[in-house]
């Protein structure tokens, strides 16, 4: 694998240590080649690094296995999980998760990567249904531009909505860039 098709999730070897890349970010400075700038964390230890590859650097891809699981609870800093053909229950840390273990509801499908019989990642679907508990009232007055209102969400967050989401209303988020997408 070339530096320039390194992808946030993609997990490579570098100096006999396996890390996982967290953010990706390329850059061309002058006259320069390009190069990608990215933050790994360390599977092992979970320490952070930030490293600089040229684009055109051969990289070592370890290749992981996405397994499905339901996410069952949530019991302190961990999560509880079930694997659906055989019912087998896995208890991780909610970090696997990242920023999306906030989208986590019961019954909800999500997926686990492993590498070496170890989770490194869970990943929520793209898209999530979440229950609108608070909402800004409309800006009053006629605008040339769509005006957006912060509305919060039953998971905790807050996200930009059209003026006509009201409280109690359903509405569907991306759990990509937590942004609101349409009415459930």
């Amino acid at each position: 694998m070339l530096g320039s098709d390194v992808k946030l999730g993609n997990v490579i070897q570098r100096k006999g240590r396996i890390y996982q890349v967290i953010k990706s970010h390329h850059s061309h400075q002058g006259r320069g080649g390009a190069t990608i700038q990215v933050e790994l964390r360390d599977v092992d230890t979970g320490n952070k690094i930030v490293e600089r590859f040229r684009t055109d650097e051969a990289l070592e891809r370890v290749f992981v296995e996405d397994k499905p699981f339901t996410y069952l609870y949530q019991e302190g800093d961990n999560v509880a999980l079930m694997e659906p053909n055989t019912f087998e229950q896995l208890e991780v840390s909610k970090e696997l998760f990242g920023k999306n273990a906030a989208y986590l509801k019961d019954e909800m499908k999500v997926t686990l990567q492993f590498f070496d019989g170890r989770a490194l990642s869970g990943s929520v679907p793209p898209r999530v249904t979440c229950t609108v508990v608070e909402a800004q009232p409309n800006a009053k007055g006629l605008t040339a531009t769509p005006q957006y209102k912060r509305v919060l969400l039953d998971n905790g967050l807050t996200v930009l909505a059209p003026p006509f989401v009201e409280v109690g209303e359903n509405i569907i988020v991306s759990t990509v860039d937590d942004s609101y997408m349409t009415r459930a």
